[in-house]
């Protein structure tokens, strides 16, 4: 057993635990609220999370997002988001295939019933979205249970637990099914569920509890 997780966990578990509720409230809030958090999730590879976030809010608060071409929300991703053209498309791309009624699309698809099935579906659909940034997504509005955002900071940090051997290269979708599944088992062995063993993990990799 994981003493030194264990008693971290101890230290942060009612923070941890208090940010999962916030992640469950954005699902009840709007369509927008909820589309905003996809866009910062097609903005977070290879670009530090704040970073996505202060866009994202930027784009929201100039009336961009819902509102402008991907030409318009790439000159404010440019300062703050990698690979920037690319994504103010995928987010153009997203707007048009899931807006204005993104919940019932994907409530449509089974994320009450079936997270990972929502999650392929999601992966396939919806371009820009890989298995770690669709599940990203899928947690940041409250559908956490048993998936698992596979980062450097998570892959390192189970390495360092002993869950998993080495930290692969590269993450194909079959590599990434195969983590998971040994974080799972990771998780009941310590007791930590999944969705507060990430957080965690991130929060010891960057010293806050983000997003």
């Amino acid at each position: 057993m994981d003493k030194k997780t264990l008693e971290e966990y101890e230290e942060k578990k009612f923070e941890i635990r208090k940010r999962l509720l916030e992640f469950k409230e954005k699902w009840h809030t709007s369509d927008k609220e909820v589309f905003a958090e996809l866009a910062f999730c097609l903005c977070t590879p290879q670009s530090k999370a704040k970073n996505c976030d202060a866009a994202v809010k930027e784009l929201i608060k100039n009336k961009k997002l819902f509102n402008s071409n991907s030409k318009e929300i790439s000159k404010t991703l440019w300062k703050k988001v990698r690979f920037h053209n690319n994504k103010s498309k995928y987010i153009v791309e997203a707007r048009k295939k899931l807006m204005p009624k993104i919940r019932d699309k994907l409530i449509a698809q089974g994320i009450y019933s079936d997270i990972p099935k929502a999650r392929e579906w999601l992966v396939k659909n919806i371009k820009g979205l890989g298995m770690k940034e669709a599940s990203h997504f899928l947690r940041n509005t409250g559908f956490f249970e048993d998936i698992a955002i596979l980062d450097r900071h998570i892959l390192k940090n189970l390495k360092k637990a002993g869950a998993i051997k080495k930290i692969p290269q590269a993450l194909s979708h079959k590599k990434y099914i195969e983590i998971e599944k040994e974080m799972q088992t990771y998780s009941k062995k310590t007791g930590i569920p999944m969705q507060e063993l990430d957080l965690l993990f991130w929060s010891r990799e960057t010293g806050e509890i983000f997003r």
